[in-house]
């Protein structure tokens, strides 16, 4: 009888780490970089405390390198994919210093978006709001409120 109760108990919690997985990946957005960032991050702490803040390209980088003399285990190629997927999602947006395609995918418009922020920028002189950068023509705002906590003016 207790063999039975222990074999129900542990076809449950193998259940439910498949449940417990998924629930984790939807706090992340997708994009390539996710899953490496996960598996990474998972085998010292959870992914959630490495990325509790925003930070720029440069610190991302620090972070990673720290990372991995301290033991995290990954490809180069692994590497890559993690800072891509924390500078397009967890990096702050410095609007009137980044280059179009930095913006492109910073701030997930598309190309002729960001370009036309940049001739925006370049013939008017700097934004100093967002509703300043929701007023380029192609610019989704919807976009733009999504990472508002992350842009720099």
């Amino acid at each position: 009888m207790v063999f039975i109760v222990c074999a129900a108990s542990v076809t449950m919690l193998a259940s439910q780490q498949p449940a417990q997985e998924e629930a984790v990946k939807s706090r992340f957005p997708s994009g390539p970089g996710r899953d490496a960032l996960l598996k990474v991050c998972n085998d010292c702490h959870g992914a959630e405390s490495a990325v509790a803040s925003f930070k720029t390209h440069e610190e991302w980088s620090k972070t990673l390198d720290e990372m991995a003399n301290n033991g995290a285990q990954a490809t180069d190629d692994e590497w890559t994919l993690i800072q891509a997927y924390l500078d397009k999602n967890y990096s702050f947006i410095f609007v009137n210093k980044a280059d179009a395609a930095d913006l492109a995918t910073t701030l997930d418009q598309p190309t002729s978006a960001a370009e036309a922020i940049v001739k925006r920028r370049a013939d008017r002189g700097a934004f100093k709001t967002i509703d300043d950068l929701k007023s380029v023509p192609g610019v989704s705002g919807a976009a733009l409120d999504a990472r508002k906590d992350r842009l720099i003016f």
